[in-house]
């Protein structure tokens, strides 16, 4: 796909193309843009964006352009504001001309065709949108029309709905099998996850409109929670390589959760959820601290085996910091090839259930280790960074993944690293520090 835009003006234009990109800033800035000296230095003091400087037209611009356009693929448009009074048959424009019709570049000269052709070169993308209607508590059918009224514009939409016969996988896979240049996931984390599964591992775009009532990934990623938001953030196309994971060969984009997570997840059902939104999670989550009891875990970490008790384990590929159970290493980093686990362990009998308040105390500790980006240091948690990991427990314990309970354990999940390309706004932070990788190195 062609990526860049050239932006040309005359003096006496200049003004006028300035105000154009400040109009087109989103449909523009999924373009690198270039342009001569002149015009490029104008438009970063009027606009700010930033635009690759070519030679002036004086000085060879224009045949430095003509050049890209007739040796490169990459030129998607070329824009020249010309002066109305512009003599047609001047070589600058000439030679544009041109190279233009050698290549089959579309040359606009005015703020209408410019218009009309930024529209035509947008919508020349496709996306194949899976909308699950029963996720969050808010009207589906209107997020849907407002979905539409802003995306369509500027991309060819197909839409495609989750039913209780057909998944969000199944039509994910039919669209990535369609080659289609993105996929457009708009529900809530499971729903996510499962479009997720079907386009990890290839070149097409993942696009997410949040709908859900945690719709965790999108906090961690970035994404903004809000309709308009998203679809602004999938306009502009700006792309992020992430980690993907999976778990008993089912995707995973968040986190596997066992034990209290697991238990506080089954007991938000949808009902609560729809009547109390993130509020029935945390209902729940008091609830079940009453009933929690620990259980024998043997836990794999890359090839090394070791045996605790546990009240509860989890496994992360990404998470916000809401996502307390995974902050013992005070930063989940969803582009360093690793998971991150937390073991919160005990010393209790088989039986017993959950000390509350320690517990609370603890979840307090780890909430403030993941606004601080500092790593817990409580003696019953155990954070670690691993690529693959093994869990069994004894009794079996009910497992969540991503927002989803799909069994009881044993499970393996297994990262994998850049898996996973997404539409994301911001640039997502690394880390260089060295966390212990085994039981006995957190123990030392």
């Amino acid at each position: 796909m062609s990526t860049t835009i050239a932006l040309i003006a005359h003096d006496s234009q200049r003004e006028q193309l300035v105000s154009f990109v400040e109009e087109n800033t989103v449909a523009l800035s999924f373009y690198e843009l270039i342009a001569p000296e002149r015009t490029a230095q104008y438009l970063l003091q009027g606009t700010g964006v930033e635009v690759q400087v070519l030679s002036s037209l004086h000085h060879g611009g224009d045949i430095e352009l003509a050049y890209r356009i007739l040796q490169e693929t990459e030129i998607a448009a070329v824009i020249f504001f010309l002066d109305p009074g512009f003599n047609l048959s001047s070589p600058e424009i000439q030679v544009l001309i041109r190279a233009c019709n050698l290549q089959n570049v579309p040359l606009a000269t005015n703020r209408a065709t410019a218009r009309a052709m930024l529209s035509g070169l947008t919508r020349s993308r496709s996306a194949h949108l899976i909308f699950n209607p029963v996720s969050g508590t808010g009207n589906s059918q209107q997020d849907l029309v407002l979905i539409r009224q802003l995306l369509e514009p500027h991309i060819y939409l197909k839409v495609s709905f989750t039913t209780p016969t057909i998944s969000a996988q199944q039509l994910a896979q039919e669209a990535v099998d369609s080659g289609v240049d993105m996929v457009i996931a708009s529900g809530g984390d499971g729903t996510v996850s499962a479009v997720a599964g079907a386009v990890m591992g290839t070149d097409i775009s993942l696009g997410i409109i949040p709908r859900g009532t945690a719709n965790a990934f999108c906090m961690a990623m970035g994404i903004p929670g809000n309709i308009r938001g998203a679809c602004n953030n999938i306009i502009a196309g700006v792309t992020r390589t992430v980690d993907m994971a999976t778990c008993n060969d089912r995707p995973m984009i968040l986190l596997a959760g066992i034990g209290y997570e697991a238990e506080t997840i089954d007991k938000a059902d949808r009902e609560t959820k729809q009547r109390w939104g993130a509020l029935a999670y945390i209902m729940a989550g008091l609830q079940q601290l009453d009933e929690q009891v620990v259980f024998d875990t043997e836990i794999e970490i890359d090839g090394t085996t070791s045996r605790v008790r546990s009240g509860a384990v989890t496994v992360a590929n990404a998470a916000p910091p809401t996502s307390i159970l995974a902050q013992g290493l005070g930063e989940v980093i969803p582009n360093d090839g690793k998971l991150e686990v937390l073991i919160f362990a005990t010393n209790e009998n088989d039986n017993q259930k959950f000390t509350k308040v320690r517990a609370i105390a603890g979840m307090v500790e780890l909430f403030g280790s993941a606004l601080l980006k500092t790593g817990t240091q409580r003696d019953n948690m155990i954070g670690l960074r691993a690529s693959k990991v093994k869990v069994k427990t004894e009794p079996p314990q009910k497992v969540v993944l991503d927002g989803e309970i799909i069994g009881t354990t044993p499970l393996e999940i297994k990262c994998i690293p850049n898996g996973l390309k997404i539409l994301a706004p911001t640039v997502i932070p690394q880390t260089n520090n060295q966390e212990p990788e085994t039981l006995a190195e957190a123990d030392s």
